[in-house]
């Protein structure tokens, strides 16, 4: 848990860290690129007034000309009459030739008239309405000059830096997507945790009541009355065998379940497939005496590398489960077959089938399906899950699928490296 928490904290203070640094340089940048256009500005309106210069016996001031009044505000001092078509040409000429494509306002004040001589609005969008008012504050101690302010500088300054936005932005979205799926991983982690402590609780209330039964099973066995019954000796022995195995089951399925980072390991040898089923509907047909059962094949003799005992769980899980959810007298068909080296072992029943959109999660961890029968039937959702474990260990496929009329069919697909025939 501590090492989880470590690292869930220093990935957030890496994507953070990195947000943050990225968000600094986009600043930066946009500082840069505010101060770029304000250089190429005053550059354009310097030449602008030497032009207005040219011509004329007047001399351009030593002192330049160019003045910033605020971020998108220049004045230019021209001691010179000029007129104002001159003024806008020269304008659009210097701006294009330093690539300044956003609109601008300006205006032409004599302030010996105390008055506003020309101004104009001056949009690079040909079909923009640019029919506005121009209105700029007078300026003391300057006779000839003009203003030029531009009202979408800091638009066109974001637009120029699109690329460090999307970065940003897209940064933004990994934290907040890494910020979700750590709270998805903690919450798993809430769950898994709630999950182990009712398997651990579960496991003890199973123990506690088979413990009286194995107890209260070999005080039977010895009485006179059943060893001298055949029958009723016959009937305690398979109490007293079915409840070790369950004893086993208990100790070994649950706790398998409980944790998967303790794996299960298989005691792999070669088994005979054929006795293996036909004990495993013995003892079966003991527990669902109308059930009926039958094995399909035509070979005589079936043999896999297999852990015996994981094998007998899996076969006695799929014909409980089948035999449970059936409404009428369980029918069920175990096929055996061989195909292209293959060996093929189908369970197909009669039972009340499964909806298409629920059989891609019946080997899940936990899962019921949401149905009458369901809630008529005990479970913890475990039995299927361990027994597409037990598949996963051996390296089978097991696959489920409807059949036609009614019930499913489940098949196991053993490959042929693990069988030998």
């Amino acid at each position: 848990m501590n090492k989880l928490n470590s690292i869930i904290v220093l990935g957030l203070l890496a994507i953070i860290g990195i947000l943050v640094a990225q968000l600094l340089w986009t600043k930066q940048a946009f500082n840069l690129e505010e101060k770029k256009f304000s250089q190429k500005v005053h550059i354009g309106l310097l030449e602008v007034a030497k032009k207005l210069y040219e011509g004329t016996n007047h001399e351009l001031p030593a002192e330049n000309p160019v003045q910033k009044i605020s971020n998108d505000y220049y004045i230019v001092n021209i001691d010179n009459d000029f007129e104002p078509k001159i003024l806008e040409f020269y304008l659009k000429t210097e701006f294009e030739k330093i690539n300044i494509s956003t609109d601008y306002e300006y205006a032409m004040y004599n302030c010996q008239s105390d008055e506003m001589v020309y101004g104009n609005y001056v949009s690079t969008d040909k079909n923009a309405d640019t029919q506005r008012s121009v209105y700029f504050p007078k300026h003391k101690n300057l006779v000839y000059y003009f203003a030029i302010r531009f009202p979408n500088e800091t638009n066109y300054l974001f637009s120029s830096l699109k690329f460090w936005f999307i970065l940003s932005f897209a940064l933004i979205i990994i934290l907040l997507v890494y910020v979700y799926s750590i709270f998805t991983i903690l919450q798993q982690k809430k769950y898994s945790e709630l999950q182990r402590d009712f398997i651990n609780n579960m496991t003890h209330e199973f123990k506690t009541p088979l413990s009286s039964i194995l107890i209260a099973s070999n005080y039977l066995k010895q009485q006179n009355a059943i060893k001298s019954d055949e029958k009723l000796e016959k009937y305690t022995n398979i109490i007293i065998s079915q409840s070790n195995k369950l004893n086993t089951h208990i100790e070994t399925i649950l706790n398998s379940a409980k944790s998967d980072n303790s794996p299960l390991i298989l005691d792999k040898k070669k088994v005979s497939v054929i006795p293996i089923l036909k004990d495993v509907i013995e003892n079966i047909q003991l527990k669902y005496p109308e059930s009926k059962i039958q094995i399909q094949t035509i070979e005589s003799e079936i043999s896999i590398d297999a852990d015996a005992f994981h094998f007998t769980n899996l076969i006695y899980n799929l014909l409980d489960n089948a035999i449970k959810y059936c409404e009428n007298k369980p029918e069920i068909t175990i096929g055996l077959s061989k195909k292209a080296k293959q060996i093929q072992i189908d369970f197909t029943d009669n039972g009340i089938g499964i909806s298409n959109k629920n059989i891609p999660f019946i080997f899940d961890k936990f899962y019921r399906i949401p149905s009458t029968k369901s809630n008529e039937v005990n479970g913890f959702g475990l039995g299927l899950y361990y027994v597409k474990k037990i598949c996963t260990l051996h390296h089978w496929k097991i696959s489920a699928q409807n059949n036609i009329e009614n019930g499913i069919t489940i098949s196991i697909l053993i490959p042929p490296h693990h069988d030998t025939i």
